[in-house]
């Protein structure tokens, strides 16, 4: 039965059984500090495989980034319309942030979340400063991009790319061969990215029974409307704002678009990382979606650098419980603050570790609310996040959609064929097809007999 089931069947059966598993450990008493399970099982075997998941999808990130937007610049071939697209899709982003924002604080608002509670925890918060915007803008051209690359900065590596790409439309046909290596390069990191895919479900099932062996339901009980309310936000966001914002923007098939983006948004869920999750979410809008990578190796990495739509409604939703635990009226010029802070907050701590919790304490300080109230909500924050990750992630393809639709970068058979990309799985062997191109590429004697070495491994 296992065998037979696709990937997304396997992928949703091992995180409903991570998640049972580990909320037995929890309640079971299993994973007591010093026990057996917390040390060898919890905190040994989960953890390890878990990591081993998520470091296996960070290897892939910036190579992926960096070679296909390259190959997404020369494939756009007009610098001018690589300038409307990078603006068209900025903006989109900061719309879709200040709604998500909005909606938070318009549900916090409604169900009065926090007024009249009385609650205590000894967790402690201590608010960590972000980078001045300026700073943030002045390191977007990287003076060393090897450092950049081997530290993750994002935006650097988008700039880096940008202006590889634009060099290479500029030297124009003498640079036909690079561009064609960089292209057979990048169908080489997506098939990375296909194996590494069918190891998820074993990687999903860990990083779940991890978490929810260690955080248990305790805390979400205690602060079931804040919960409750912060869940409701981020539902609403992405399955009515965001699927609106879709269907009129492009006119695509909603059903289509969360049947195709269910297995990003389990990785998401998992590994709470937007920037683990790119190379999983550029396959799926390309592969899936029929997004053409001149639109998508763009649209993705910056939305995963800057799309901050679960953050922003996280900021939302806390702004208004901890105002009502302390009893501090906010009124409409405070809630706009919140919400302009918020997006601009998004792109001056752009890839920031902690961000979410960073940017909480800059708009907290921004309206007069306490930051150690942000302790409060610290113990669910880790579930939360998750949910926080997958909403951020399915706005990045949401966009990329958009954008690609408008500019005619897209092909809708695909997006509409529900197959499509769906049977592109390793399984040990090389398929006639990509027997035959890999004999295309390789027969001209490049290689020579080790091909004939590869066919008989």
């Amino acid at each position: 039965m296992w065998k037979n089931m696709g990937l997304t069947g396997k992928i949703i059966v091992a995180m409903v059984l991570g998640i049972i598993l580990g909320l037995f450990i929890n309640y079971s008493g299993l994973n007591a500090e010093g026990s057996f399970v917390n040390t060898y099982i919890t905190n040994g075997f989960f953890a390890i495989i878990g990591k081993l998941f998520v470091n296996s999808l960070k290897m892939l990130v910036v190579p992926l980034v960096l070679i296909s937007l390259i190959c997404g610049v020369c494939g756009i071939g007009d610098i001018r319309l690589l300038g409307r697209i990078g603006t068209k899709t900025f903006f989109i982003y900061m719309m879709t942030t200040a709604l998500a924002i909005a909606t938070a604080i318009g549900l916090g608002v409604l169900f009065g979340i926090g007024k009249g509670m009385d609650i205590k925890t000894d967790a402690a918060f201590e608010a960590q400063s972000a980078p001045p915007l300026l700073d943030v803008f002045s390191n977007i051209i990287p003076s060393n991009p090897i450092s950049a690359m081997a530290n993750g900065d994002m935006l650097s590596i988008i700039f880096f790319a940008i202006l590889i790409g634009i060099s290479i439309l500029m030297v124009g046909k003498p640079a036909k061969g690079l561009v064609q290596s960089l292209e057979l390069i990048n169908e080489v990191i997506l098939k990375m990215v296909t194996i590494i895919m069918n190891l998820a479900p074993y990687g999903v099932f860990a990083l779940l029974a991890k978490a929810m062996s260690e955080l248990g339901l305790d805390l979400i009980w205690s602060l079931l409307g804040y919960v409750a309310v912060l869940v409701g936000s981020l539902a609403f966001h992405f399955f009515v704002t965001m699927m609106i914002v879709l269907k009129l923007a492009s006119g695509l098939s909603v059903r289509t678009f969360l049947t195709k983006m269910r297995e990003v948004q389990i990785f998401a869920f998992s590994t709470s990382s937007s920037n683990a999750t790119i190379p999983i979410t550029l396959r799926t809008v390309t592969k899936r979606m029929g997004v053409n990578n001149s639109v998508a190796s763009f649209t993705v990495p910056f939305g995963a650098t800057i799309n901050m739509d679960g953050t922003a409604i996280m900021q939302g939703t806390a702004t208004i419980f901890i105002a009502n635990i302390y009893g501090i009226d906010l009124g409409i010029t405070e809630y706009l603050t919140v919400i302009l802070m918020s997006v601009l907050a998004s792109v001056g701590t752009a890839g920031v570790p902690g961000v979410g919790l960073i940017m909480l304490s800059m708009v907290f300080a921004q309206v007069g609310l306490p930051i150690e109230g942000i302790g409060l909500i610290l113990g669910v924050d880790r579930i939360l996040d998750m949910l926080r990750t997958a909403v951020n992630v399915g706005g990045d393809a949401a966009v990329t959609a958009i954008v690609a639709k408008s500019e005619g970068k897209m092909d809708i058979s695909v997006y509409n064929d529900p197959d499509a990309g769906s049977k592109d799985v390793f399984d040990g062997h090389i398929d006639e097809n990509s027997e035959r191109e890999f004999s295309e590429v390789f027969s001209d004697g490049i290689m020579g007999s080790e091909y004939d070495d590869v066919k008989r491994d």
